[in-house]
This record gives C-alpha cells, structure tokens and sequence, in this order.
C-alpha cells in the first residue's frame, strides 16, 4: 500500500470513545453493528463493512455492512483475535471524495484490534449462552422422560427440544424398528410432517453408521446420495446432523436436525453441543426404560394378586351362591319363583364367565402385541372393568382387523387407554360404551377408523385439566386424523364423548 499522507491530529478522545462504544455491548449482531457505525464515524467513511470468517474459514458466518455492499469495498483490514485472523473490516470512500491519510490507517488498525477484542468476548458470551441454553433443554428432557408420562410424548419433547436448541427446521427422532431399521417415532416441524412411522432401511449406509454409534453430518440433505431412499428427512432439507442416541455403548436411537435448504452449515461448537444433548437423551431414555421395567414388574406382582383374589375367592363365592340359589330352586313349588331363581344362576354363570376373561387378561403380558386389533381392544376393556367396577360395552363395526394398519391400530388403543383411563379418574361414571369403527370416510376422503367412548359421568368440568384430551388430538394429528369431544350418554347429555378418528 503506498504511504498515505499523515494528519497530525491524534483524534485520542475520538479514539477512546470509539473503542468504549465497540466494547459496550455482548451480542455478536449488535456488537458488529456498533463497529460500523463507529469506524464511519472515526475516519469520515461513507462506506465501512464487516466480515467475520466461519470457524472453518470456509466463508463469511456474518457479514454487516453500513453504506457498502460486497461489490463496493476498496479497502480491507485484518481482525485478529489472539494472533488469529477473525474477519476483515473494510472501511469504503471517504466522504467528500478525499484520501485515507496515514493517520486514518492507524485509528482503523486500533479499531480493528479493539473490535476483535469485542467480537472474540461476544463470541465467548454467546457460547456460554448456547451451551446453557443446551443444558436447559438436557434438563427439560431428562424430567419428561423420568416423569413417568406417556412415552410418546417424551420422545415428543426430545424432538422439540432438539429443533428449538439446533436453530433447525425439523427435530426428529427414530426408534430400531423390529425388522432392522430405525423407525421415525417422534417429530416436531415448522410444516406437516407425514413420514411418522417410516421405516429407515438397514441396509441404509447412514443407518448402518449410527447403529454403530458414529454421528453423520450432511452438507445438503437434498442431493446427499446416502439419503437417497424418500425417507421425508430429505425434502427441501440442507444442512443435517444425524445424532446416536448412544450411552455406555448402547444405541438406543437417533436423533436428527435438519436445516432448512440453504441455511448455514452447523458450526463445531454446535455439532458438539448437539452430540453430548443426544448421549444425554440416550441416557435419559435408558433410565427411562429401566423405570418402565420396575413399574410394569409392580403392575405384573399386582395384577397376578389380583387374579388370585378373584380366580381363589370371587368365582368360588359365586359358585356356592350359584349352588344355593339351584338348591333352593329345585326346593321351590312356586313356578314364578323357579323361573326368577333360574334367570339369577344365568346371570351368575355370565359372570363367571366375565371374570375368568378378566383374569386371562390379567394374567397376559400387557406389552404382547396381539394379532388382531379388536383382540388388544378387548384386552384393554377388560383390565379398564377390574379398576371401574363394571364392564363397559364394546361394538366393533368394519374391517378393524384386516383393514387398520399397525402404527394407526397401536395409536388407537393408546388412545382407547386414555379415555377409559380419563373416564375413570375424573368422570364418576357408572357406565360406558366404547366403539371402533373401520367404516369411516374423513373429511379428506381417506378411509379411516374411529374410535368413540362415551361415559353418563359429570362431564368436563370447567377450567380443569385437558392434557389427556390434548395427547389425544397430537397422536391423532400426528397420523393425519383428529380428536375431540362433545356430550355424553347420560341424561340430557350428561357426561362426555371423546371421538379420536385416523387413516388406515
């Protein structure tokens, strides 16, 4: 550069000012800004922009400019930050078409070393709010999964957790399917979602990759060859993350964060932190999985005394009330008594017969998927009957067992499972009717199945809690269907319906 001629003029107040207004604030944007405005004004600018260099100096991770743009810039100077070239500070023409002097030169390399400076300590305070930030939602995830709700659900809040600390546009999380695989179970999108329960196949190089525990960073999801399948984690996706659920060497999953097309790459710090969030999940999940085990081996212990008490004590006082009520039958010389006598020991008989079904179901292992729907319908009104005190009625219309796929067939009788669940907690009912109908058009045209409970109980109360109605309508928009609810079968409407409808 040719020797500019010197101002004597040392400008050591304007100085000083200029370094305490670019030291004045923390945020990256807002700190850049401050840089400009302020090299402008220090050396009579009408043009001063910033470029700040992406972490793997590939590019520009931010550029701000103040009068110029990128096709305007004439004069470049180096920010450095610990010896370190951090970006370029280019101021542009001087106002009134005069040159930089010697003097503009030395105020612009002070500006330069005091923005690095700023920029380096905003840098620093923005990760230290990112990792916290990721550390929240370590938390948050941690206390949905140990909370003992329903696992859908957290695996939900591990999605969303994932999309918001990632800045992506989708956070998705996938399960091993049973037949090799992993099995997208869980998203939360900016846009409708419809690849819930496809299935990534094994053969998949990124499959096979993040069963072995390694991550899988993806410049553009888009055109990536190894995504090649329409899995739904490919449309108009650019930059992606695919994460191992993995803790103390077991995969339990994946987690995935895709970026919209065309938005920035994933810087290390955040590949990092979304690394150590998806182990911290993977641990979460397994704890979670463990607490399940310990519950469910109460719930077996339980459910067998249960079935003891009933199959030792009930059927047996049944039968000998049976016995006694035949006795006094063929003693009686009364033909109206006889026949009241006899309709009594029928219904004693449907009874038992009711109760020993009860027991079997109780006996079964609850997390068996039976062949057919209408089976695991069943299984789950009889163990709702040993809690509610009655059996509630069950009609089944259409081809439930042939026609209604297994992601939507196993969403229906969780959906069943809360209603009977709801209607026993909350509702005080004495009676309800349950049905799943396979002979549904929704209002898309697509065949589906509706399931419908209804109770006579004392309805919805006001301002109560609904976050049972809310899992409802999610499991079912998350499958392309919907949920709601309306009066019951009590008198005048007493009571509430829920109706929870699907596609196939």
């Amino acid at each position: 550069m040719p020797d500019l001629p010197l101002r004597p003029e040392p400008c050591v107040p304007q100085l000083l000012e200029a370094m305490r207004a670019v030291g004045s604030g923390l945020g990256p944007r807002a700190t850049l800004e401050r840089i400009c405005a302020t090299a402008t004004a220090l050396v009579d600018a009408g043009r001063v922009a910033i470029g700040v260099l992406a972490e793997d100096c590939t590019g520009f991770a931010d550029f701000v400019h103040h009068g110029v743009d990128e096709e305007t810039v004439r004069w470049v100077k180096p920010i450095r930050v610990h010896g370190e070239v951090f970006g370029n500070l280019h101021p542009g023409d001087k106002h009134g078409g005069g040159a930089f002097t010697g003097h503009d030169l030395t105020l612009v390399r002070v500006l330069a070393t005091e923005a690095g400076i700023a920029i380096g300590n905003a840098r620093l305070y923005e990760a230290a709010r990112q990792r916290e930030r990721w550390i929240d939602g370590s938390v948050a995830v941690t206390t949905a999964l140990l909370s003992g709700g329903d696992s859908d659900d957290s695996l939900r809040i591990v999605a969303e957790q994932a999309r918001r600390l990632s800045g992506a546009a989708a956070g998705i999380v996938l399960l091993p399917a049973d037949e090799g695989g992993l099995e997208i179970v869980a998203v939360d999108a900016e846009r409708p979602f419809d690849a819930l329960g496809v299935i990534l196949p094994p053969e998949s190089e990124v499959v096979a990759e993040l069963l072995d525990g390694e991550p899988v960073f993806i410049a553009e999801a888009a055109t990536d060859p190894r995504l090649a399948v329409d899995t739904g984690l490919t449309r108009d996706y650019g930059p992606t993350m695919l994460l191992p659920l993995q803790s103390d060497g077991r995969v339990v999953g994946s987690l995935v964060m895709p970026r919209a097309w065309g938005e920035r790459a994933f810087t290390e710090t955040e590949r990092a932190l979304a690394v150590r969030f998806a182990a911290q999940a993977a641990l979460a999940l397994m704890m979670a999985e463990a607490q399940r085990d310990r519950e469910r081996l109460a719930v077996y212990e339980d459910r067998d005394r249960i079935a003891r008490d009933l199959h030792d004590l009930v059927i047996q006082r049944l039968f000998a009330t049976g016995m006694m009520l035949e006795s006094a039958q063929r003693g009686s010389v009364a033909p109206e008594v006889r026949s009241g006598v006899g309709r009594a020991v029928d219904e004693l008989d449907v009874t038992i017969r009711e109760i020993r079904t009860a027991i079997f179901a109780l006996q079964g292992d609850p997390g068996e998927v039976a062949c057919e729907l209408s089976a695991r319908v069943e299984r789950e009104i009889h163990m709702a009957a040993v809690a509610l005190g009655f059996q509630p009625s069950l009609r089944a219309a259409g081809p439930v067992d042939t026609a209604v796929g297994d992601l939507t067939g196993k969403n229906l009788v969780a959906a069943l499972r809360e209603g009977l669940s709801n209607a026993f907690r909350h509702v005080d009912a004495s009676r309800i009717d349950v049905v799943v109908d396979a002979n549904v058009t929704l209002l898309d045209g697509r065949p589906g199945v509706r399931l419908t409970v209804a109770d006579d109980g004392v309805g919805i109360p006001e301002g109560g809690r609904r976050s049972g109605l809310g899992n409802l309508k999610r499991r079912a928009e998350s499958l392309g269907g919907d949920s709601g609810h309306g009066p019951g079968s009590g008198p005048d409407g007493g009571g509430t319906t829920v109706v929870w409808q699907a596609p196939y």
